[in-house]
């Protein structure tokens, strides 16, 4: 039999092969040819169990995961046709044994010559973990898994049959594997570093010391005691695995020896600065030090939930899903709120603020943005809307000239135009201010960042829960020959790199900085109309 070649990350986690493994790791570390490894032992160890492969859409299951460990699956001696099928039933001259919870189709099921079968579950397609009874999940590429989807639809089918295959560490466990997520909603699976017990791993690694010193006792002395004992601490090691979490993270550099020196000089020179950061040094989204924003820090972040408020929705499901400002408790209630935005032909952006002068702070409190097919009507629609109970009907709207003159085919008027009348049609009061010319990148840059350091009249501040892609876009723009990077804003959308987390939403946030800090205005309240 061929030898395989396990990196660390790979050697840990077969090491630990706790019940649930979860690995936060960089491109090319390996994540592949672990679940490869992994579920083949589930196949072979569970025969005629059912293994859940979760992903968040069939595309992605049937053209990145898959592939993958079938590949390493052949590469190992195990062959297609002959060792298992996919998406037919096995032919019957095979002779397999069938899985103790036969599928009604196979269309979608990986059956293995054990018996054992893997079922995709997509997560496109609402309901496949439904009646379902999984002995354990394999999830690849997490940070794209819905979570909330994940708990009410798949964490309740992983209950499978305890009398076969309960004495089994795994059984009933989760391998889970990712690059860095960079938005809060892909970072759930994070949260599983806090069950990991180094203390428990500790344990283990005490346990197969031990075991591996008994084998080799046996093999010189084989007598009734070494074995008794040998059994007993296998027994021992197995329910402290079954108890085990075990949480890892590695960066690109952990497979150097395999991808060589070459490979992340030009992954550095490819890739975009937050891309390189999470996908390659698995590292968590953060301020560039030498970035835009260089003088922002985590202190410019906030929370400010009415809790008031929230406890009285109770667990009404539909109300908390569709929340509205009431629930902010940094909002002034007597004043305007100020907005800006930016535009683009695949996605439109509005940043809103609120100053407080004694404080000397903005308050970025709130961000919308729309994408494709809806323009400007629907992302003033949004604002709208969630600030239906906002007692306050009026607003500051802060403008540089590439708000004049321009439409991208919204209709035969220009942006400025298109936000007032829409505003107006929904009972609101619009302050305009023009500011000018956009203002020099470098000029741009001194202005905020003296901000930040609280060198000017205002300091920007950020509602953490209100702004998540904004504060990615912020956080992680970078410089490029002496203005703001925007080289990304010309390439296609992928999901590693979201239009709403590149530099567009950031100029939204430039303009209304320079607008309050600049542009003050005294509380007067200005009638204007549409025709302005």
């Amino acid at each position: 039999m061929a030898k395989i070649y396990f990196n660390q990350m790979q050697r840990e986690a077969a090491l630990y092969r706790a019940n649930k493994t979860v690995i936060c790791a960089g491109r090319g570390t390996g994540k592949g040819l672990l679940h490869a490894a992994f579920v083949l032992e589930n196949f072979q160890m569970m025969p005629r169990s059912t293994t859940a492969f979760v992903a968040p859409n069939a595309k992605r299951a049937l053209t990145n995961t898959l592939p993958s460990m079938f590949a390493h699956w052949e590469n190992w001696g195990y062959k297609r046709g002959v060792h298992w099928v996919v998406g037919q039933k096995p032919p019957k001259e095979l002779k397999w044994p069938d899985p103790i919870y036969k599928p009604e189709n196979y269309d979608n099921i990986i059956s293995f010559y054990t018996g054992a079968i893997g079922q995709i579950i997509s997560q496109d397609r609402s309901g496949t973990s439904n009646s379902k009874s999984f002995d354990f999940l394999d999830i690849d590429e997490a940070k794209y898994i819905d979570y909330e989807q994940l708990k009410s639809e798949t964490f309740p089918a992983n209950r499978g049959q305890v009398a076969e295959f309960g004495h089994l560490p795994f059984h009933h466990g989760m391998l889970i594997t990712s690059d860095m997520p960079v938005t809060k909603k892909g970072s759930w699976f994070l949260q599983y570093e806090k069950e990991c017990d180094p203390e428990t791993l500790s344990c283990i690694r005490a346990l197969l010391a031990e075991q591996w010193h008994l084998k080799d006792a046996i093999a010189e002395t084989p007598t009734y005691y070494l074995r008794r004992r040998l059994q007993d601490v296998t027994d021992l090691l197995a329910k402290v695995r079954r108890h085990a979490t075990f949480f890892g993270r590695y960066s690109s550099l952990t497979n150097i020896e395999v991808l060589g020196e070459a490979w992340f000089r030009q992954m550095k020179r490819d890739l975009p600065p937050i891309e390189f950061r999470t996908s390659i040094l698995c590292l968590p989204v953060d301020i560039i030090k030498d970035g835009f924003y260089s003088s922002m820090k985590p202190s410019h972040r906030y929370n400010a939930t009415d809790f008031h408020y929230l406890d009285s929705l109770g667990y009404d499901t539909e109300r908390l899903t569709n929340v509205d400002s009431r629930l902010d408790a940094d909002l002034q209630k007597h004043k305007p709120l100020c907005i800006a935005f930016d535009y683009n032909a695949n996605i439109n952006c509005l940043v809103v603020g609120q100053t407080d002068e004694a404080q000397r702070r903005l308050n970025v409190v709130k961000s919308f943005y729309v994408k494709y097919e809806r323009k400007l009507q629907g992302l003033i629609q949004d604002f709208c809307r969630y600030y239906y109970t906002f007692p306050n009907k009026e607003v500051i709207f802060y403008f540089d000239s590439t708000a004049l003159g321009s439409n991208y085919a919204v209709n035969n008027e220009d942006f400025r135009w298109v936000i007032i009348h829409e505003l107006e049609a929904h009972g609101w009061l619009v302050r305009p201010v023009f500011i000018g010319r956009p203002m020099g990148h470098l000029e741009k840059q001194l202005l905020i960042n003296r901000g930040f350091d609280g060198r000017a009249r205002l300091m920007p501040f950020f509602n953490e829960q209100n702004n998540e892609s904004l504060l990615i876009s912020v956080q992680t723009a970078g410089v490029y020959n002496g203005h703001k990077d925007k080289r990304l804003e010309k390439t296609p959308e992928t999901e590693e790199s979201r239009l709403e987390e590149r530099t567009d939403f950031s100029d939204a946030f430039d303009t209304l900085y320079i607008g309050c800090e600049r542009f003050p205005q005294d509380g007067v309240v200005y009638p204007v109309t549409s025709d302005w």
